[in-house]
């Protein structure tokens, strides 16, 4: 009985430590598992990332675009030129990049042989024999210093810049046309010999042109602006005239006596000179220095009113006599009689 409860003790010895065993070996494999889980979880999708990381970078990079100016006429809105600054010089060669936006500012204002410029001296306003008002062309100027600026300022961002085109209308009231012929404050009167057919056509062609012109206040006049050409094509005829010191046959001749007779009537107003110039032989129908040569193309006579007030000009030819007189309104009488 002893030996027996001995053998039957035993055996359930080993039972137990099996069933032992048994069970701790299911709780580790559990927690490698889960264990094992865990760091398949926290371990990155190496393929997913790589994937990602080849997308990216088959992606085709954006291209820097650069940066570009555009230049409007802002009287048509039409592009006049766009430019790139960077190939330029701008960032680099700024000293050198100013002076080419200068000069392409100087020749769009004044143009070149090529191309007339933006700059454009005004056509004076007459009167017809009406008292009607013919309309002339206001005075253009492109303003070149502004240009460079709004240039160098688009130059660093890009963008469009319009041209700084500034015009300038006569300065007279509409409603004072016809009360500028009222007085007279100043007039000249020069002779001719009208038997000379081809220099008394001349001076009756240049006069008509300069007859009846307004000149408001503040105005500029240039006597080739007003005239225009005095060639064959406008009915201008051979005559003498003064060429480096010699008279000589050339069509127009005569049309000197004019711009001088016209300088002589109106030197007697408060007005500046902003061109004059002196034939190079002595004329016979003015005081020695008073002359104002002209030639179409060439040398010009041009003057601002500044004597505070509008005025018309009318041009007289009789019996070979050529009068120019100014005149205006009873209201602006005193303010030009100032200057006479």
């Amino acid at each position: 009985m002893g030996k027996a409860k001995k053998a039957i003790c035993i055996w359930c010895m080993i039972v137990l430590a099996t069933g032992c065993a048994s069970q701790n070996g299911e709780t580790a494999d559990s927690k490698d598992l889960e264990r094992t889980e865990k760091r398949v979880m926290m371990q990155p999708d190496v393929t997913n990332a790589a994937e990602g990381k080849k997308g990216e970078a088959g992606k085709e990079p954006k291209e820097l675009q650069p940066v570009t100016v555009t230049v409007i006429d802002p009287m048509t809105n039409k592009v006049i030129k766009t430019i790139v600054p960077d190939e330029l010089g701008f960032g680099t060669a700024g000293e050198k990049y100013k002076a080419e936006l200068e000069e392409w500012a100087k020749e769009l204002a004044r143009g070149t042989d090529d191309a007339p410029g933006y700059d454009q001296r005004n056509t004076p306003d007459k009167l017809d024999e009406n008292g009607g008002i013919i309309k002339g062309a206001p005075r253009v100027v492109l303003e070149e210093e502004e240009f460079v600026e709004k240039m160098l300022d688009a130059s660093k961002e890009g963008g469009e810049v319009e041209l700084p085109l500034y015009m300038t209308a006569s300065g007279y009231k509409p409603e004072d046309a016809a009360h500028l012929d009222e007085v007279v404050v100043a007039s000249y009167t020069t002779h001719f010999n009208p038997g000379v057919a081809g220099r008394t056509k001349n001076i009756e062609l240049s006069a008509e042109a300069v007859h009846n012109v307004i000149i408001g206040e503040g105005d500029y006049f240039s006597f080739n602006t007003t005239v225009g050409p005095s060639d064959e094509a406008h009915g201008y005829q051979p005559a003498e005239e003064a060429i480096n010191g010699k008279l000589v046959m050339g069509i127009g001749g005569g049309i000197c006596q004019t711009s001088s007779t016209l300088f002589n009537a109106v030197d007697q107003l408060g007005v500046d000179y902003v061109e004059k110039h002196h034939h190079s032989v002595t004329v016979g129908y003015v005081p020695k220095g008073r002359d104002a040569t002209v030639s179409y193309g060439g040398k010009d006579f041009r003057f601002q009113n500044t004597s505070g007030a509008p005025f018309l000009l009318k041009s007289v030819i009789e019996n070979g006599k050529l009068t120019i007189e100014v005149r205006t309104s009873r209201q602006y009488e005193a303010i030009l009689k100032k200057g006479v």
